[in-house]
């Protein structure tokens, strides 16, 4: 798989993979995440005009994965509760991170692709998200605490330092 900047031409089939990804998560026990069509169309329009949205394509050049990473402070990680985060230095946050479950270990492949361009890397998930924990704890994150999204729901924070990566 090959990770690139999404580009505004890839906007239906991000809205698809997302689509499906809220399916799944329904299916498998996490029916509140990403309620009503959240991403939004508007949000991820607005991720690609930031250089902030990469795509993972695979060799016929299918969108197979998409998320948001975006270096610099996170507002919604400036307060952190039941915990700390393992350093203050600059990061990079992982956000609406999908795929379509045709290309195994995606998730990795995404952090490789974060990690080579810093090395603090935060990302956090649902309560109900069990899956998604897995994947953070099974690529090396610690969990740090309990942070709180714009809509005011809670959820499990990660940190990833790559000094502390074990590979």
């Amino acid at each position: 798989m090959n990770i690139r900047q999404a580009k505004m031409s890839d906007l239906a089939a991000i809205m698809e993979l997302y689509a499906y990804a809220r399916d799944f998560m329904k299916e498998n026990g996490n029916p509140s995440q990403w309620k009503d069509l959240y991403p939004s169309k508007a949000l991820i329009e607005s991720d690609i005009k930031k250089k902030e949205c990469f795509v993972g394509v695979d060799l016929n050049g299918s969108i197979r994965c998409v998320f948001a990473f975006i270096i610099g402070s996170d507002s919604t990680y400036d307060y952190i509760e039941d915990g700390q985060w393992l350093n203050e230095d600059l990061y990079g946050t992982i956000h609406r991170i999908a795929s379509d479950g045709i290309i195994k270990d995606v998730f990795s492949q995404c952090i490789n692709f974060c990690s080579e361009r810093i090395d603090n890397i935060r990302i956090d998930t649902h309560r109900d998200n069990k899956i998604m924990q897995h994947q953070i704890m099974k690529n090396g994150f610690e969990k740090c605490g309990i942070i709180y999204v714009e809509d005011g729901s809670e959820r499990i924070a990660y940190h990833l330092t790559m000094s502390k990566k074990v590979i």
